[in-house]
């Protein structure tokens, strides 16, 4: 799937791959190298005016995890969100504390989700 963005966004996702919050960190080693029922995620990936935490090109999946810096985002991330539906994405939310309580469970999530896109 080719995905189109602004190319101004890849330096800033860049220092966002660089600097990952905990619970981004978490779910990543749970993500990379196809750990996740074999599918290929990408972390920072800039996807049209956006740069979203993670996304699998072939299930058109991002996943986000809603930390701190969302507290006074919910519309701008409802409008963002709403964006990338239009465009075919589908999307998965976590809270940070969530990943960083409880992974299973959110794991188990994820492999549900896949599950039902599969069928």
């Amino acid at each position: 799937m080719k995905v189109y963005y602004t190319p101004k966004l890849k330096e800033l996702a860049r220092k966002l791959h660089k600097n990952m919050t905990l619970s981004e960190v978490l779910l990543w080693n749970q993500l990379k190298q196809k750990k996740m029922k074999g599918y290929d995620f990408h972390r920072q990936k800039p996807i049209n005016n956006y740069i979203v935490d993670f996304f699998c090109p072939k299930l058109k999946l991002i996943i986000e995890i809603d930390g701190e810096s969302h507290i006074y985002k919910g519309n701008e991330d409802v409008k963002r969100q709403k964006k990338l539906e239009t465009l075919g994405f589908y999307f998965l939310r976590f809270k940070d504390i969530d990943i960083k309580r409880n992974i299973k469970d959110v794991l188990v999530s994820i492999e549900n989700w896949i599950e039902e896109y599969e069928k």
